[in-house]
């Protein structure tokens, strides 16, 4: 408990030791929930006030009908960290978003928390000051993330396999300094192991000349979360934060500085000024559209980077040992990590336009998988089939005139005063946003100085994020005890939002069954629940892309999963919004396009139409009378009806239309609303290439089931023959 005093004082332990006790207060008596916790910086200049969080209604009309000390565009993680960093100095802060929190850049991470280990070879490699800087300071931030959010972050072993004897003291050293430049705030040293340890803790490695491997440790975090958390902190502590809120114009007074925003709220059209002393921009990829719209012959600062990752099944890499392929055949950095029991692997670094909607490439996902198979062993057959889903995100890299491929750009982060006063955080990374926002506040105050009179020191080191107060590693225990959840479920609830998960268990529904009590599971593969569709929209979820994507990072995982969701998902959050029918469908359409598009749905399935059909004249012969066993009427397609009737002969008869529908629409190809047997044929190829979907997989594994059974009619009962010749 002392140690956990310690991390959350605000400046004096008697400060701490309220705000933690106030937390506990909260969750244990969530009636004291309606009461202002107040609790005072040590300077006295700053009262943070922990609050309920105000619903959106009450955020807007903050917006509407209040002026600020401090209006931050853009809702990532910089300026969540912005806003909570300006806040908690005493400054009346508010945060829009045209989107939602963290939908760029911010959700679409590695979800490592690192220092960056190939900007430390550059730095010692070339002699580079800046970047040793970068990477000290990052490394520094990276121990805070993992002090202030621990539901949210945790330590990861990484490993470094090593095939060439001459590069185990070369890895060696320079994993070494990584540590040492992290001095006593690193995570855990890092170790060599020989061969038989090495394939010991990670079995899917390659074995051949495997000389053995460096482990160092990094952290890792569920960003998109992570970024949510520090937004809702900033608004418990005071500040109005509101996301779908887009700045269309920049305001200024007579002297030609920034004096607020025109503001309009992208779901109803409604535009109204907004004044704020300061005016800093945070929008990530899009700085430079943000900075044009302050001053249209400002040159351009920003070079975007496109960065793809995929998502495999679980079984790819073990439960809690990564991997880092440190030159890839290109020479870029591939990581292979574990993440919510699937397995991330990427990135990609490409020159890109920046757009509001990037898309993963076929190019860059066979890249990736290319690259894994280098490191996997035989066992282990890399299917293109296996890609859950993939997305794109757009680093917002500094450019540097003299260098020419993004490869070379160090992420550090530059802060820039416009002539105007408008304060621009561009570059920079997700592990180092707390400094980010220190660095950017302070230019703020001086660029505008009556702020600086009223605004207290930097505190943001000294707070925790929401959900770490009250949390504990066995928290989830009570859980489990308490409400009667799935013991998996109750992890994932208190991992995800920490002291927060008893307000989202008091939500859920009863199961009716004997075990486990509350928690009606979304979909049966994953452990989210019901009541998180509900405590969403409680937490800003405004469309069912927010809540596939960011308040469960459901679409990120498994976008078939996602899509099967979506009706339950839309109708919960219709329950919660009061959706008509038109805007349900509305949701629903938009929420299908973004699973195409920037979740890999449509990219996987093209890549499964390119696949010949490669089959044996037998296996031809085999899947075409199962296809006319299913097509009765030898009509020549088999239509859903012929589905309906074979899924209900096997006893599958809780099958809903519009699983079947979406059944259909995954293997009908040439979409005319029936299964011809060149796409049977397809589908079957597919199948045995590992190109496959879960529900294309059910839809061939009902017919095996009817060829099986039209086997049985043709054998002839043993009393019958005279029971032999």
């Amino acid at each position: 408990m002392h140690s956990r005093f310690s991390k959350i004082a605000f400046g004096s332990a008697i400060a701490g030791s309220t705000a933690y006790l106030s937390s506990w207060l909260i969750n244990d008596f969530p009636f004291l929930e309606d009461e202002k916790l107040k609790v005072h910086a040590s300077s006295g200049n700053a009262k943070l006030v922990k609050r309920p969080l105000p619903p959106r209604s009450e955020q807007l009309k903050s917006l509407k009908n209040e002026s600020f000390d401090v209006l931050i565009i853009g809702g990532g993680a910089s300026g969540a960290g912005c806003a909570l960093d300006a806040q908690t100095r005493g400054l009346k802060t508010a945060l829009i978003e045209m989107d939602d929190f963290a939908s760029g850049t911010s959700s679409r991470s590695t979800k490592l928390i690192h220092g960056g280990v190939r900007y430390l070879q550059k730095a010692i490699m070339n002699l580079d000051i800046e970047q040793y800087r970068m990477v000290k300071e990052a490394l520094h931030e990276r121990a805070f993330m993992l002090e202030s959010a621990p539901h949210l972050t945790q330590p990861l072993p990484i490993m470094v396999p090593i095939y060439k004897w001459w590069q185990v003291p070369y890895f060696w050293i320079g994993m070494k300094m990584y540590d040492l430049v992290a001095g006593f705030k690193t995570v855990k040293h890092s170790f060599y192991i020989g061969k038989t340890s090495a394939l010991e803790n990670f079995p899917m490695l390659r074995k051949e000349r495997l000389c053995g491997a460096i482990v160092y440790y990094d952290g890792q975090q569920d960003d998109a979360r992570m970024c949510l958390a520090i937004a809702l902190t900033a608004t418990r502590h005071g500040a109005t934060v509101a996301n779908h809120i887009k700045a269309v114009e920049i305001l200024k007074d007579s002297n030609g500085c920034c004096c607020g925003a025109r503001l309009r709220d992208e779901f109803t059209g409604e535009e109204w000024n907004c004044l704020a002393k300061c005016i800093i921009n945070a929008t990530g990829p899009h700085t430079d559209s943000v900075r044009k719209m302050d001053n249209p012959k400002i040159p351009t600062i920003c070079a975007a980077s496109a960065g793809t990752h995929i998502v495999l099944p679980g079984y790819y890499s073990p439960e809690k040992m990564g991997l880092l392929d440190p030159a890839t055949s290109d020479g870029r950095v591939i990581f292979f990590l574990p993440w919510q029991k699937h397995t991330i692997a990427g990135t990609t670094d490409m020159p890109c336009e920046v757009t509001h909607h990037p898309k993963p490439t076929e190019e860059e996902i066979l890249f990736i998988l290319q690259e894994i198979k280098n490191y996997l062993n035989k066992d282990v057959e890399v299917r293109r089939g296996d890609v859950l889903s993939a997305w794109s995100g757009i680093r917002p890299l500094i450019s540097d005139p003299n260098k020419s491929d993004t490869q070379s750009i160090a992420r550090n982060h530059v802060v820039e005063v416009s002539d105007s006063r408008m304060i621009t955080i561009a570059g920079g990374k997700w592990t180092t946003y707390r400094s980010m926002a220190t660095d950017t506040v302070d230019a703020a105050l001086k660029a505008v100085p009556e702020l600086a009179t009223k605004a207290g020191p930097c505190i943001t080191d000294k707070l925790l994020i929401e959900g770490a107060h009250g949390w504990t590693p066995t928290m989830y225990i009570r859980l489990v005890q308490d409400f009667g959840l799935e013991c998996e479920v109750a992890q994932h609830l208190a991992y995800y939002y920490g002291d927060r998960a008893f307000a989202v268990a008091k939500l859920a529904s009863l199961t009716g069954q004997r075990w486990p009590i509350i928690g009606r599971k979304i979909h049966p593969e994953f452990p989210y629940i019901d009541a998180e569709i509900r405590y969403g929209v409680r937490e800003y979820a405004m469309t069912a892309i927010d809540m596939i994507a960011r308040r469960l990072r459901l679409s990120f995982l498994n976008v078939q999963a996602a899509r099967e969701a979506l009706p339950l998902i839309v109708n919960t959050m219709a329950e919660e919004l009061h959706w008509d029918e038109k805007e349900k469908q509305r949701q629903t359409d938009l929420a299908i396009e973004f699973l195409m598009n920037e979740m890999g749905e449509q990219v996987n399935r093209a890549s499964k139409d390119k696949i010949p059909i490669d089959l044996t004249k037998d296996e031809v012969k085999m899947y075409i009378e199962r296809f006319r066993l299913i097509d009765q009427e030898n009509k020549g397609y088999i239509s859903i009806n012929d589905m309906r009737r074979s899924f209900k002969n096997f006893g599958d008869v809780h099958i809903s239309g519009e699983e079947l529908h979406e059944m259909l629409r995954e293997i009908d190809t040439n979409m005319n609303g029936q299964v011809e047997l060149d796409e049977y044929l397809q589908m079957m190829s597919a199948v045995k290439a590992g190109h496959i979907s879960a529900t294309a997989s059910r839809f061939a594994r009902m017919a095996e089931m009817e060829h099986e059974k039209a086997q049985i009619k043709k054998k002839i009962p043993v009393e019958r023959s005279g029971g032999g010749l």
